[in-house]
């Protein structure tokens, strides 16, 4: 799946759980053989692959228990939002069971000045808060029904946009499942919702090689 450098050093690799135990053996081919100091492998080459659980699966102290949690099904919710674009949907193991997608106008940046420029940032001030509040209302009807059984709650496209329809009180369940894991999608249409269930369920691993 994705790979992207990351700080320090070393890239970020999203692996799909299904794929675990082959990427395990294609790691000892590449770096030799590995001991497992909880959930970071140290190849005889120097290399190293720290594993983080994903978003729902719970703890893991051993890759044993990371494969095993990694690859049961668990019940996931999904909010994707970028200005006046919202997509939600409810996922249980690799399947897309409920959703709602939304679109609503909100007016661009203009290079207008003065009282034009005002004009125009308050409509569009006013066009991102009801579609904040429209997102908000999809939200609550497709994931609030589901939340009991939600393991967590899996956001992306632009944070700015998912934290306005999340901010309503009613809504502060989903928030509390909200998952660190954010997704960097484009604008949320269904084949986007349908393509970020791959990135939601994926483990990632910080992989350095010496």
């Amino acid at each position: 799946m994705g790979e992207r450098a990351a700080a320090g050093g070393g890239k970020w690799v999203d692996v799909a759980p299904e794929r675990l135990p082959r990427w395990l053996e294609n790691f000892a081919t590449r770096h030799g053989p590995y001991r497992e100091e909880g959930l970071t492998l140290i190849a005889a080459d120097g290399a190293s692959a720290a594993w983080q659980t994903p978003p729902g699966a719970g703890p893991a102290g051993t890759m044993a228990d990371l494969i095993r949690l990694a690859q049961a099904p668990r019940r996931l919710g999904l909010l994707l939002a970028r200005k006046g674009a919202v997509a939600v949907g409810v996922v249980v193991g690799t399947e897309l069971i409920a959703s709602k997608v939304d679109t609503h106008y909100v007016q661009g940046r203009t290079a207008a000045g003065g009282w034009s420029q005002q004009r125009f940032a308050r409509r569009r001030d006013n066009q991102a808060k009801a579609a904040a509040a429209d997102g908000a209302g999809i939200a609550g009807r497709v994931l609030l029904p589901e939340v009991r059984g939600m393991a967590a709650l899996v956001t992306g496209g632009d944070r700015a946009a998912v934290d306005a329809v999340l901010a309503p009180p009613p809504l502060k369940a989903l928030l509390d499942l909200r998952a660190e894991r954010f997704l960097d999608v484009p604008e949320p249409r269904h084949a986007v919702l349908v393509s970020a269930i791959a990135a939601a369920r994926a483990v990632s691993v910080l992989v350095r090689e010496p």
